[in-house]
Formats: structure tokens, sequence, C-alpha cells
């Protein structure tokens, strides 16, 4: 049940070597990172199925990583870090990961954590797996290649705008605050950042909609945020 890909993020040397050493002895594969920006750029180009995640990071907080890879992925991550204080754990399980280890750890905790992550991918490749395409109405995203098609036509959208395109077509029938696009697709959410948002949610509907006046896909809903919705 091993031979899968998994992310290492850690930018302490003995530390990242510990766990790429148990990881090659148990046969996974992996890559590596040291920082948060390398991470979200890993996660982006190799699609690993676990990550394994520091929060102490040098550039920027490994929370602000969970985020920003939680805007467009739903893969397991493993926080390892020596922050043991609740809200620490708090703070990562809210942004979206999937478990916590404190430091220092055990490789047999270490290895038993995974071994629970890889049964549930199990079970989801068995049952209600991700799924690799999104169709709503006329609209499709193919998520394994990068590219959304509106009547069968592809759609020239920017990286903001795809991001935007794939975060509401995740969370269809969902409004999506703001704060929280902004903290997914931007990685921060200042107030000041509302008025690009609009900017690029005007574009993006530009593209998608045949009459932007009249959205048939994405609502607008005045000072919260906005929804995608269901094509029926």
């Amino acid at each position: 049940m091993s031979k899968i890909q998994i992310l290492v993020v850690e930018d302490d040397a003995p530390v990242r070597n510990l766990i790429t050493t148990t990881l090659k002895a148990h046969d996974y594969r992996y890559t590596t990172a040291v920082n948060g920006e390398s991470a979200v750029m890993e996660a982006a180009s190799y699609n690993p199925d676990i990550i394994l995640l520091d929060l102490g990071l040098p550039d920027i907080d490994g929370v602000e990583v969970i985020t920003r890879i939680r805007g467009w992925s739903n893969v397991p991550i493993i926080v390892i870090s020596a922050r043991s204080e609740d809200n620490d754990k708090i703070d990562a399980l809210d942004a979206g990961a999937d478990d916590y280890l404190t430091k220092p750890f055990s490789v047999d905790e270490l290895l038993a954590r995974l071994r629970v992550t890889q049964r549930r991918l199990a079970l989801m490749q068995g049952g209600t797996v991700q799924q690799a395409t999104y169709e709503n109405g006329q609209l499709k995203i193919d998520y394994a290649s990068g590219c959304a098609y509106l009547a069968g036509e592809e759609m020239h959208l920017t990286p903001i705008e795809y991001k935007l395109l794939c975060l509401l077509a995740r969370n269809t029938g969902k409004v999506l605050t703001h704060k929280f696009i902004l903290q997914n697709v931007w990685g921060s959410s200042w107030e000041t950042d509302v008025g690009s948002l609009r900017v690029f949610m005007a574009t993006l509907r530009k593209k998608l909609e045949k009459e932007p006046g009249s959205p048939r896909y994405i609502q607008t809903h005045i000072g919260i945020g906005y929804r995608m919705l269901k094509i029926e």
C-alpha cells in the first residue's frame, strides 16, 4: 500500500533528513521543499498524494501554505510542528490540515499516521473519489490539464481567474465570503483587496456569462461574497 508520492515541507535539515530517510526505508516516494512558496509550487507541479508540513517556515507561515493549497486541492496534509499549543493546532486544522503531529515525534508514530491517511485515500478511491473534471451546464473544468471549457470551447483565463473559477466550482451552492476567497486565492484577507477581487470577478464573468448583467453561473451576494449556482 506504499508507493505513494509524499511532499515533505521542512526547513530544518536534520528533521528533513530523518523524515526522508524513514520514507525511503519504507518504500515511499517523496519530494522536498524548504520554504512555503516552494511548497505551494511543488504541490501544484507534482500533485503529491500526501503532504507533511512544518508550520515554522522561513518565508511564510505553514497555516498560510495550507490555506493556499486548499484553494484548489483536497490533498491530505499532515502537520509536523514544534508548536504544541491548542490554538496552533486549531488554526492549522481550521485552515484545512487533516492531522497534527507534534515534535519531537517518533518514527513509528509518523508511519502510523501515514498508514491511517493511506487507508482514507483507499476508501476515497473505492468510493467518492474527487472528480477529475467538473461539469455544470455548459461549463466544464478539467482539473488535471488546468483548462476550462464553455460550450466546448476552451476559455482563455488568467491564472487568477482560473483559481477563482475552481474555488467557486468546488463549492457549488455555497456562498463564499470575500475573506474566504482572498485567503484561498491570494493568501491574504485585507479589506483593501476586495476591490481587486471585484475586478477579477468582473473579467471572469465576461468570459463565463453570455449576459454578465444577468449571470447564470456566479451570483453576487452584495457585501458578502459570491456563489456558484448549480445549473439544472
